[in-house]
């Protein structure tokens, strides 16, 4: 015969269910821990911050804005950015928090 007979690939040549899926699941892996699982404590963190916010704190907005707190609300906040100016604000907001007298240094 000239041409001879094919056969067919044998079956044990495919990686078997669990570990065909291992590195997709490794992967997902790392992704939590890398990214996501940091974002979460990032956002419990500010969170718990703005929760804690009260009347006299000084603290810079997400637009950079220093001021000091005179009002609070549920939902907004008041700060007095100069004298006899006062700015309303979502708490959200609010960045972080400085140490008492920081506004005094920066004038």
């Amino acid at each position: 015969m000239i041409i001879s007979p094919a056969y067919a690939q044998a079956i044990g040549g495919g990686d078997p269910g669990f570990i065909g899926f291992l590195p997709i699941i490794l992967m997902f892996v790392l992704l939590y821990f890398l990214m996501i699982r940091p974002q979460m404590k990032r956002a419990k963190e500010q969170k718990a911050m703005v929760e804690a916010l009260q009347k006299g704190d000084e603290v810079v907005t997400a637009g950079g804005v220093v001021g000091k707190i005179t009002k609070l609300g549920e939902l907004y906040v008041t700060i007095e950015i100069a004298p006899n100016t006062e700015v309303v604000l979502q708490r959200s907001a609010v960045q972080v928090p400085l140490p008492k007298g920081t506004l005094k240094t920066l004038q």
